[in-house]
């Protein structure tokens, strides 16, 4: 999340295990429906897809719509389940926040630096705000849809929470009651449907279930296949005109515009996502602190070049608190898991105080999401992804920041300014987070742009079948339930039985890397390049912290593809050169006033004829904001370039003066 508390805070939040019977619950609707059993025992792989049907039929709701809602959701997964972070269960996120939340991760963190900045660390977390809060007597309708489809279709609130074909058939029935309560006929036309779609995604918020809606039908305009967490195959053929119907569409409209307050207007989000304006506070408090953001004039003072993708480690109603407390850090925007609505809570202007680097701070927008990083299935929803998607989109157009991942980071892939800080990074939003999924709702998705010989690879396993092995989601120590992951494991040599490569900067110690969930210091991750630095048979081999890294790349079923690009390497003549995490600017750039800001080398160094993939290019920069007085901030600008490389997970910075950078091919 925020700042640099220490990582083993997250290695003590419980993650809800995923059912070992996942596949089989597919078939439970079997019994409810009259459907046939599966020959030789064996679970039908079109089981699902058979309940929407019968769902759609039983009800009298389009199946295209069903399909449309729940792949918004859920994208037809069943998480084994476990809840969503904002209480929803299976492939239609069917809410039941007092048994979810009941069993939720306690919110917390500790010290941190939240700017990144050893001057202003202290504790950041709210008294009384340790802890989820108590749920009050009344949910809010958007976390207590299970209960209604219970009462609904009769069954069980458990067989809804376990089984994805029942928990189709409630929310079935909950778009039938939908449409129902909007005085509407239940018909065959999805069109006529566009209002319930909106009711049944923004319960409590005409904003996020426009928002909602417009994206449904945007999925059954393109239409969907895939195949599920549970091995089963659903399909939702395209429907390319259609159009929800404009009376709808023009009702939904008004009542989007009447909710919003005046405070939202001077939002910065697109206008095909539901955004609300929650303030982060700008106050001085005792012996002349403050919090929780700096005012600044971006971009005319200083380029937004980054933007940092975060998970909030915490339910929204918990996360929006934060923000508001002055003592707090703070991050730009919010997106809700359940709906994919937005909170703006800084403007981009200004410079939040999230990515505990300052240098990063002061050149990013960050950006977070609702869950829990050691809890998948706490899950990142399509709501979200797409929403989120289409933030990232917008501000890349409004900032001129390339959508690739030397710009798009990860908290994980922040560096740390001092060797002191780097055990410190956070580690969101972790090897669960669906990268390739994002880029492809980016409008830029990740595949070969070079043969053999183009020098790089970018990393890039199938999300679903990459299942490395993760410890430390319950507890330290213990497996995780397997899950699809972005990330791939590195080692010294080419062997799974070869050890993971060394991150002498995450374990001082001396200590090997390991399969922890939060172990940052063998793994790349999807979208990430770096230059090849060898192959062998099923095994490539990439540049990494210093060090030449493996990671098994089968033909039949790789996990990278071949790229091209420019890379750093030492200048003729060095024997090594360091790298930083920072990009400051020489001494002789800072006026009298302003101290200068050392920039320490981190704890690693590059060889000669070692190649790191570039990312862009900088010019030495330091924001010097120590006071609530605007008068005294000042912005250092000085002559030392530096380029971005791919260090290793995290990014770094080498100077242009101990570099060549030329092209990769080969």
């Amino acid at each position: 999340m925020r700042g640099s508390a220490p990582e083993d805070q997250r290695t003590h939040r419980p993650a809800l295990r995923r059912s070992t019977t996942a596949v089989a619950a597919a078939v439970l609707l079997l019994p409810l429906t009259g459907a046939p059993s599966a020959s030789a025992g064996q679970p039908r792989t079109d089981a699902l897809q058979r309940a929407f049907t019968q769902a759609a039929a039983r009800f009298h709701v389009p199946r295209s719509v069903l399909l449309g809602v729940s792949y918004m959701e859920s994208r037809w997964d069943g998480h084994g389940g476990a809840p969503s972070v904002s209480g929803g269960y299976g492939p239609m996120h069917l809410t039941d926040a007092r048994t979810a939340l009941a069993r939720a991760p306690e919110f917390s963190e500790g010290d941190e630096d939240a700017r990144g900045d050893a001057s202003r660390a202290r504790k950041r977390v709210p008294e009384g705000l340790a802890q989820q809060p108590a749920l009050p007597a009344e949910l809010p309708a958007r976390l207590r849809t299970l209960p209604a489809a219970a009462r609904l279709t009769g069954l069980p609130a458990e067989r809804l929470r376990t089984d994805p074909a029942a928990n189709v058939l409630g929310g079935a029935a909950l778009l039938a009651a939908e449409q129902r309560g909007l005085g509407l006929s239940a018909e065959d036309d999805p069109a006529r449907w566009y209002a319930a779609v909106a009711r049944y995604g923004g319960q409590d918020d005409p904003r996020g279930g426009k928002a909602f809606a417009d994206e449904v039908f945007s999925v059954i305009r393109q239409g969907q296949a895939r195949t599920t967490d549970a091995g089963q195959r659903v399909s939702l053929p395209a429907a390319p005109g259609l159009v929800p119907d404009a009376g709808q569409q023009k009702r939904l409209g008004a009542a989007t515009r009447a909710s919003a307050s005046s405070g939202d207007r001077g939002l910065e989000c697109p206008w095909n996502v539901a955004c609300e304006s929650v303030p982060a506070p700008y106050e001085e408090f005792g012996d002349h602190d403050y919090g929780n953001h700096d005012k600044a004039d971006r971009p005319r003072d200083q380029k937004v070049d980054t933007i940092v993708i975060h998970d909030t480690e915490g339910s929204w109603d918990v996360t929006l608190k934060l923000i508001k407390d002055p003592k707090y850090v703070s991050w730009n925007y919010t997106v809700r898991s359940s709906d994919g609505l937005i909170a703006q809570h800084v403007p981009g202007k200004d410079v939040a105080w999230h990515a505990g680097n300052w240098y990063v701070n002061s050149h990013s927008i960050g950006i977070e999401h609702e869950g829990f990083l050691a809890a998948p299935d706490a899950w990142y929803t399509e709501a979200m992804y797409r929403s989120s998607a289409r933030l990232v989109k917008y501000l890349s157009r409004k900032y001129d920041v390339p959508l690739n991942r030397q710009h798009i980071l990860g908290h994980d892939n922040v560096p740390g300014t001092t060797a002191s800080t780097i055990p410190g990074m956070h580690t969101d939003p972790g090897p669960y987070w669906d990268w390739a999924h994002y880029f492809e709702l980016l409008g830029k998705p990740f595949h070969a742009t070079a043969g053999k010989h183009g020098g790089l690879v970018t990393i890039l396993p199938d999300y679903d079948r990459n299942r490395p092995r993760y410890t430390g989601c319950e507890r330290p120590g213990d497996a995780c339930a397997p899950h699809g992951s972005a990330a791939v494991r590195l080692h010294t040599a080419p062997s799974e039985s070869a050890p993971l490569v060394k991150d002498v900067g995450l374990h001082q110690d001396g200590s090997d890397s390991t399969d922890g969930v939060n172990d940052t210091g063998a793994r790349a991750t999807t979208g990430q390049r770096f230059a090849l630095a060898g192959r062998d048979g099923d095994w490539t081999a990439i540049w990494y912290l210093g060090q030449v890294a493996w990671f098994r790349n089968p033909h039949g079923a790789p996990t990278a593809v071949n790229a091209k690009g420019l890379v750093a390497t030492p200048k003729s003549g060095r024997e090594e050169i360091p790298v930083y995490g920072r990009a400051y600017p020489e001494k002789a750039a800072y006026p009298a006033g302003v101290p200068y800001q050392s920039v320490s080398p981190l704890p690693y160094t590059i060889a000669a004829g070692q190649r790191y993939a570039v990312g862009g290019r900088v010019t030495g920069e330091y924001f010097y904001a120590p006071t609530f007085d605007l008068s005294k901030h000042t912005i250092v600008r000085g002559e030392d370039v530096y380029y971005e490389i791919q260090l290793g997970h995290r990014v770094g910075y080498v100077r242009a003066a101990d570099v060549d950078v030329r092209r990769s091919a080969s």
